[in-house]
């Protein structure tokens, strides 16, 4: 009857990421189509995701679409799928589509936070929403490693196993790393991202925060494009996909 494009908010905690899996693994998209299956007069409703964010991630933005068999108002339909979803996914706004669009291959740009608290004791209370380190972490030097990540390039270096991508050329837009209090945030927007590749840009600035790195030996990992040759990843928590964007064009 027509396609249907929702923002969508979840807490990743208890998901094992967005993609649906075989088994009995609990997905974002999973329980999507759980919901739509009831409404859909127990048929399965494929759904589409902007970006497959990995187990523990969380989002405020991300963008599904999906062909519903009979027509529903929009708002009314947000509202039925928040009566059926799972408490840790919302439905934030919902509307028709045109039949080109498509959340990931028409987006052209993605943005990310990742809370990240430092210091000698955790707060349990944060343990789900912020990643953790010990250290405390040199600003100047945050900030300059996260100005190093602007540009066009080749991003193999932090790309994790298992990812499907024809290049792992990237451009990053916006790189912008600040404190509040004993909390690093950190925003990036890029034309699109690798498997836990901002995981693995926090990594980098936690080494170079530390001082285990310097800017330059940044750089020159990442000219290296050897996965083995970078900081580790951030763990999951401390991630939100934030917003998608796209062109005016795909969204009348």
């Amino acid at each position: 009857m027509g396609l249907y494009r929702v923002i969508l908010a979840y807490d990743g905690t208890d998901f094992a990421g967005w993609q649906a899996q075989a088994g009995d693994a609990r997905t974002v998209q999973g329980a999507l189509e759980q919901a739509l299956r009831r409404l859909g007069g127990g048929e399965r409703v494929p759904v589409a995701g902007a970006g497959r964010t990995d187990a523990g991630v969380h989002a405020l933005g991300q963008v599904a679409s999906f062909d519903l068999p009979r027509a529903i108002a929009p708002d009314d339909l947000a509202k039925a799928l928040n009566a059926l979803l799972p408490d840790d996914v919302r439905v934030l706004s919902c509307a028709t589509a045109s039949p080109s669009f498509h959340p990931r291959k028409s987006a052209v740009s993605k943005l990310y936070r990742y809370l990240l608290d430092t210091g000698p004791v955790r707060l349990p209370q944060r343990r789900r929403s912020a990643g953790y380190v010990r250290w405390r972490l040199d600003a100047a030097r945050v900030e300059a490693a996260a100005a190093a990540y602007v540009g066009r390039h080749d991003f193999a270096s932090l790309a994790s196993s298992g990812g499907s991508v024809k290049t792992t050329v990237r451009t990053v837009t916006r790189s912008e790393a600040v404190f509040e209090g004993p909390t690093l945030v950190y925003e990036v927007e890029a034309d699109g991202f690798l498997r836990k590749m901002v995981r693995s840009l926090v990594g980098g600035l936690v080494a170079a925060g530390r001082g285990a790195w310097e800017v330059e030996d940044l750089r020159r990992a990442l000219e290296r494009a050897d996965r083995s040759a970078w900081p580790p990843p951030a763990e999951a928590c401390g991630l939100t996909l934030v917003r998608v964007d796209y062109p005016a064009a795909v969204l009348e």
